[in-house]
């Protein structure tokens, strides 16, 4: 029997959300949002899961409830840039695995932060891991902020889009888009990733691709970086962006 692979979660967390300022604070069923995300990453068997914080409020908010927490710049670009500054700050060896969770997702899926670390475990040609499952509907398939991403045999990334990608050519009727079989894969913002990249990854420059699409993951296939893609068959759990979005969270508590 093959071991759990040792990981680390870092949380990234700011204070300067635009659609719902304070939202690392916000109360759900009586725990902060960015705890409640610790404690379910924590439930990933996670050896060490660390809140990286832009503002001192969330650190003493963590540490009001047992979490560790970070306090990093309030300037950096991204959660990418915030990730590895945590790493120096932890002192990471290079090649030891690192899971970003996001900092709003209350009711991410232990198993599938857990996923991730164990696919780029067992994928050492790979600097990242992530996750993807099917598109079953045609308005997610269409839905720019609905991010896409096709793979190559080796279930590997070969091309992340806002797109409907891959298009059908000969099912599409009058240009517009049907669902193919295989169904197109819909990506889940979570990454599993090697400290040294991480580290690294600030410096790359940021390609034409990842500026036209805005998207991120763009640059570490750009530099010719290798990302394995874990397709798991559940949706992911809804996140909070908006106070309608927390609303909907804390009923779901209730």
């Amino acid at each position: 029997m093959v071991a759990a692979p040792r990981f680390t979660v870092i949380i990234p967390a700011r204070m300067a959300s635009t659609r719902l300022p304070g939202k690392p604070l916000a109360d759900i069923a009586g725990l902060p949002m960015v705890v409640r995300v610790a404690k379910r990453a924590a439930a990933a068997g996670a050896e060490c899961v660390v809140v990286a914080a832009d503002d001192a409020r969330i650190v003493e908010a963590c540490a009001a409830h047992g979490v560790q927490a970070l306090l990093t710049r309030n300037d950096h670009a991204s959660g990418s840039d915030r990730l590895a500054e945590a790493c120096e700050q932890l002192g990471l060896d290079g090649d030891a695995l690192v899971v970003n969770v996001q900092g709003d997702e209350p009711l991410i899926d232990p198993a599938l932060v857990a996923g991730c670390a164990a696919l780029l475990a067992r994928s050492p040609g790979c600097a990242v891991a992530t996750a993807a499952h099917p598109i079953d509907a045609l308005a997610d398939f269409v839905n720019p902020n609905i991010v896409k991403v096709v793979l190559n045999a080796a279930g590997e990334a070969l091309y992340f889009s806002r797109a409907p990608i891959p298009w059908p050519r000969d099912g599409s009727a009058a240009g517009a888009p049907v669902l193919a079989a295989p169904a197109p894969l819909r990506h889940m913002g979570l990454y599993a990733y090697r400290a040294g990249f991480l580290r690294g990854f600030p410096r790359l420059a940021a390609s034409p691709l990842e500026q036209t699409e805005a998207l991120e993951q763009l640059r570490v296939l750009w530099h010719g970086g290798r990302i394995a893609v874990w397709i798991t068959a559940a949706e992911p759990a809804p996140g909070v962006d908006t106070p309608a979005d927390l609303e909907r969270v804390r009923a779901l508590l209730r």
